[in-house]
Parts: C-alpha cells; sequence; structure tokens
C-alpha cells in the first residue's frame, strides 16, 4: 500500500508496477544501443564518400547514409515512447467511506448502481475519473447525465470521454470521465477541385488524438489529379497513425520525410501544414512544410503564419519549426492551399488576402470557409486552375 500525504492523496507514482517499468527502460536503452550502431562519424562519412569514383556512386552512397541515420532516428524515437511510458505518473486521490456511500446514494436516486470509483490525478493536473456503474433494471441514464451529477458531487467540471457510449448499460461497465477542457472548437471545411480533373490533389483532417486536443492537418499533393490526391493521403493517413501511437509531431512528420525519399521517383512531393490546439491552455503549435501561410484571426485583426521552406520528399535534412500562439475566445484559425492563393493572384493580389480576411462578419467556421472560397472564386472569374481547400477552427470558452 503507498504513504497517503497528510490530505489525504498519494504521491505521484508510475503508472506501470516497478518491474514493468525497469523491463521498459531496458528496451529503451536497447533500442538506443541499436541506434548507436547506424550513426556514421564524420570521418565514416568523408571516407566513404571519398570512396565513391564518380558522381553516381558518391549520390548512392550518400543516400545509403540518409537511410542510416534515418533509421537511427526512428530507433531513438521508439526508446523515447518507451521511456515516457515507463516514467507516465499519476496521483491517486483519496475518496474516504462516508463519500462514498453518499455519492451511492445520489447515483441510486439517479437509476444508476455505483460498484467501485477511482479518481487521480495526472502530472498536468488534469483529473480523470473511472467509475464501475450499471444501469438499474427500466432505465435508460444518459452517460453524459451522469457526469454532471458527478461534477456537481465533486465540484468539478467532468465529461465523458469521447469513445463512452450514450446510455449506461444495465450490465456492469467501466466508464471514464476527463475534466472538461477550458475551450472547445467547431471546424468548417470549403473546397474545390482543378476543373479538368475529377479528384482533388487536397487531402485533410481533424482529429482528436488525445482528450483536450484537437490537430488540423493538410497536405497538398504537387501536381493535380489521382497521383497527387494519392501522395496527400499518404501524407495524411500516415500523420494520423503516428500520432495516435503516440509519436512526436516532428518526429511523424521526419518519418514520412525520409519515406517519401525512400521512394525515389515513385513519390511526388507534398505539403504539409499541421495546427495542434491544446483546449486546456489555448495554446496551438504549427508546423508548416512547403505550405502557404496560414492566419489567425481575431475580430478584424488578422496574423499570418508562414514557413519559408521546401515540401517533403526533397531533401532529408528539412527545416523544421514550430510557431506558438495562444488563442483566446473568439479566435479563428485559418489553413488554406495553394490553390486560394492562386486565385487571389489572378485578381486583386494574393497580398490582399489578410485584408479580405478581416472584413469578415460571420461566425460559424462552415460559414467563413465558403465565404473565403466564393471570393477567391470570385477574383478568378470562376476559374480553378488549382486545387483549392479551406479549413477553418473557430475556438470558444467553455461557459
Amino acid at each position: 500500500m503507498k504513504k497517503q500525504l497528510t490530505n489525504g492523496e498519494i504521491p505521484f507514482d508510475s503508472v506501470l508496477p516497478e518491474y514493468g517499468r525497469k523491463k521498459l527502460l531496458m528496451y529503451a536503452d536497447s533500442f538506443r544501443d541499436l541506434a548507436s550502431t547506424f550513426t556514421d562519424d564524420t570521418r565514416q562519412r568523408e571516407k566513404a564518400e571519398a570512396m565513391a569514383e564518380d558522381r553516381q556512386e558518391y549520390l548512392w552512397k550518400r543516400r545509403l547514409i540518409e537511410n542510416r541515420d534515418l533509421m537511427a532516428e526512428h530507433l531513438k524515437e521508439m526508446a523515447q515512447i518507451m521511456t515516457q511510458v515507463a516514467e507516465e505518473s499519476y496521483r491517486f486521490i483519496h475518496m474516504g467511506e462516508r463519500k462514498v456511500k453518499q455519492l451511492s446514494h445520489i447515483m441510486k436516486e439517479a437509476g444508476i448502481l455505483l460498484k467501485d470509483i477511482c479518481l487521480w490525478e495526472k502530472k498536468d493536473g488534469h483529473k480523470e475519473i473511472n467509475i464501475v456503474m450499471r444501469a438499474a433494471k427500466g432505465t435508460g441514464t444518459e452517460v453524459e447525465e451522469i457526469g454532471n451529477v458527478l461534477s456537481v458531487f465533486l465540484n468539478l467540471r467532468l465529461v465523458p470521454v469521447k469513445t463512452s457510449p450514450v446510455f449506461v448499460a444495465r450490465e456492469w461497465g467501466s466508464y471514464q470521465y476527463v475534466e472538461e477542457p477550458r475551450y472547445h472548437v467547431l471546424t468548417g471545411v470549403a473546397k474545390t477541385i482543378k476543373e479538368t480533373e475529377t479528384v482533388s490533389g487536397d487531402n485533410y483532417s481533424f482529429m482528436e488524438i488525445a482528450e483536450g486536443n484537437l490537430t488540423a492537418v493538410l497536405s497538398d499533393g504537387m501536381g493535380s489529379g489521382e497521383k497527387a490526391c494519392r501522395d496527400s493521403e499518404f501524407v495524411i493517413d500516415f500523420i494520423e497513425k503516428f500520432l495516435e501511437v503516440g509519436f512526436s509531431k516532428e518526429t511523424a512528420v521526419q518519418m514520412i520525410n525520409g519515406s517519401l525519399i525512400a521512394g525515389g521517383e515513385s513519390q511526388n512531393m507534398s505539403t504539409l501544414d499541421i495546427c495542434q490546439v491544446d483546449l486546456y491552455t489555448g495554446v496551438c503549435e504549427f508546423i508548416k512544410i512547403g505550405s502557404a501561410p496560414s492566419y489567425i484571426k481575431r475580430e478584424n485583426l488578422i496574423e499570418q503564419i508562414s514557413a519559408r521552406n521546401l515540401p517533403l520528399g526533397v531533401f532529408y535534412e528539412m527545416d523544421m519549426e514550430i510557431t506558438r500562439r495562444r488563442l483566446v475566445d473568439g479566435d479563428y484559425i485559418i489553413m488554406l492551399s495553394d490553390g486560394i492563393l492562386d486565385a487571389m493572384s489572378q485578381g486583386i493580389g494574393e497580398e490582399m488576402l489578410p485584408e479580405m480576411l478581416g472584413r469578415i462578419t460571420l461566425k460559424n467556421p462552415s460559414e467563413i470557409a465558403n465565404y473565403i472560397l466564393n471570393s477567391c472564386l470570385g477574383q478568378s472569374r470562376g476559374r480553378v486552375r488549382d486545387d483549392m481547400t479551406v479549413m477553418v477552427t473557430g475556438i470558444w470558452e467553455n461557459l
């Protein structure tokens, strides 16, 4: 049994048992050691390049070295994920027997039988609850309604996790609730296809990879048509997979770039635009790889977020940086593909886009996205010379 603090709480401790934690850390060290075997030092690189007899051989050896470096980075990232899991910690918050009985009585009045409840706090300060319960015979209580009951009783704003069912089942089951984020978002998208094509080379995604964390991703495949669509779809699919299993944004981007380079001529270049919003703090982070500028709209004020770098699949070493901004209630994030700027350049000019965005008074993200798209189509006199996509995310404080 873990020692309790004087306030009834238990100090932070590892999620895993000690044996499992040490074993996972040992595996992480093994991956780091393996990564070191793939890394060439400067002298080895110079020797390999000097031994190359012609340009073709030099390029081949250079590609081999880059692939080894890429493998080393992937192994290091896997080791880092293992270390993070091993060191993940929590703090149980003790609920006295009397308080549990009070809650059980309140739940019974709501048509729910309570079997067990566990409240804990993570390192970031956010609290979560796991509760084992079932519906009493003949009742159909919503899971969200029980969250409201728990919120009042514990003086916390709790919401069920996104994967929760709508109703509490009649069989015993485990239900999880998390502390409600400070902000919520609405999203909207408008897009059109190049007039000579049947499919768009732009692909996008909105995903919530963790509670209170929204990620918007936009990729524009170079060129147009089915090939561009497949390339940008590849980028979106793998970004989703890498983020879901725990890779950082930076490593996910690097791994996808390495894959595109390894594909050689069979892969086209693709742009990548990522915006990740922490709904607890309001902080958003942008990573832009060869993409068009993004914009933060605060009433009539517009801030442009740009990066002067090349798309994925060009060079092994990428110029990648994270731009951070803190959002406030009523802000909008606007992400665009290159086709929007191309349409603006056929009219008043793409440099006038921020001024146009500042004049928008609409509030619904879908309406804003459609307004931007239609305005740009007006600038190009209805001609669609490139695929055009507009993504809008609006953020508001929870009342």
